[in-house]
């Protein structure tokens, strides 16, 4: 059996807790992966309260997490580039999880790890890090040109901030002032959120910015919306309905393994800091969830499941 944390029904974190899964086993083109550590975005508990359907299908329990690191222990079938006992990391199968002992990975949402990163920030990339990669790259701005990251604070705002600014776009964030110095490590410009927001970008740039990647959705993508001309370069990840309301579309996503080849192998180099803030064990899974949902996590929260 396989202790894993996550419900067995929609709702709040009171539906959360530890369970026993079957070892799962990997199909054809998956691999099956001893998880040593998992990164929490907001997807998780958004997830678990209901706001993407009924992912249960039928079932009792389900882990949550989406993006983890670990060894591969086992090697499903028509699967090339991987072997038992490579360290990889990963976006986890439909209908797995990622805060669990066990989990089963595409091969082709999985990369080599790095000998150099750390199982702790290979969690972050699957998500974070990936959407990050392919928001800025989507967006397509020249060198000079400014992006506003609303809701910079978080893993996703963090890893956008410096892609971003290795490719000399000025970037400008919203989050709230305890954030001040995350922020300017990143190299970008802290606006604080709040009642007034858009004027207080406009003291920066009367003209408004060249694109905005949201984070934050609902009223606070409303507040800044007006900033940017072009709503082709309005794109959010978390957002549609409200994207679509003012003109804007979600990211498109690559989800491959070479998006994920790419954003491990900044980290190697030195040139992106997933900017792991708060590691906890397993044990603490109910807290790691809470420090992403309730906003308060400064960068990336990560659960080590196993060292």
């Amino acid at each position: 059996m396989v202790k894993a944390y996550g419900y067995s029904s929609n709702g709040g974190a009171d539906v959360q807790d530890y369970f026993d899964l079957d070892m799962p086993t990997p199909l054809a083109g998956e691999l099956l992966v001893e998880v040593r550590a998992a990164g929490v975005n907001p997807v998780d508990w958004k997830v678990r309260s209901g706001g993407f359907g009924d992912p249960l299908d039928g079932g009792t329990s389900i882990a949550m997490g989406h993006e983890v690191s670990g060894v591969v222990r086992e090697v499903g079938k028509d699967v090339d580039g991987f072997s038992v006992n490579d360290e990889v990391f990963g976006t986890v199968a439909p209908g797995s999880g990622g805060y669990a002992e066990y989990t089963v990975l595409p091969a082709d949402a999985a990369a080599k790890k790095p000998p150099q990163v750390s199982f702790t920030d290979a969690a972050t990339l699957g998500i974070a890090a990936a959407t990050a990669y392919d928001a800025v790259t989507q967006l397509a701005l020249s060198e000079g040109q400014t992006l506003l990251i609303n809701g910079i604070g978080g893993g996703v705002g963090v890893a956008a901030a410096q892609i971003a600014r290795d490719l000399g776009i000025n970037v400008i964030g919203t989050a709230s002032e305890d954030k001040r110095t995350l922020v300017e490590t990143l190299g970008a410009t802290l606006v604080v959120y709040g009642d007034g927001v858009s004027d207080r970008v406009r003291q920066l740039m009367p003209d408004g910015v060249d694109a905005i990647f949201d984070l934050a959705g609902g009223d606070g993508l409303r507040a800044v919306a007006d900033l940017v001309t072009d709503r082709e370069k309005l794109i959010t990840a978390g957002d549609p309905g409200t994207a679509a309301e003012l003109g804007g579309h979600m990211v498109e996503r690559d989800r491959t393994s070479r998006v994920l080849e790419i954003v491990g192998a900044m980290v190697a180099d030195g040139k992106l800091d997933p900017h792991v803030e708060d590691v906890r064990p397993f044990e603490e899974a109910a807290e790691a969830v809470a420090a992403v949902e309730i906003g308060h996590a400064r960068g990336k929260v990560v659960i080590e499941v196993s060292s």
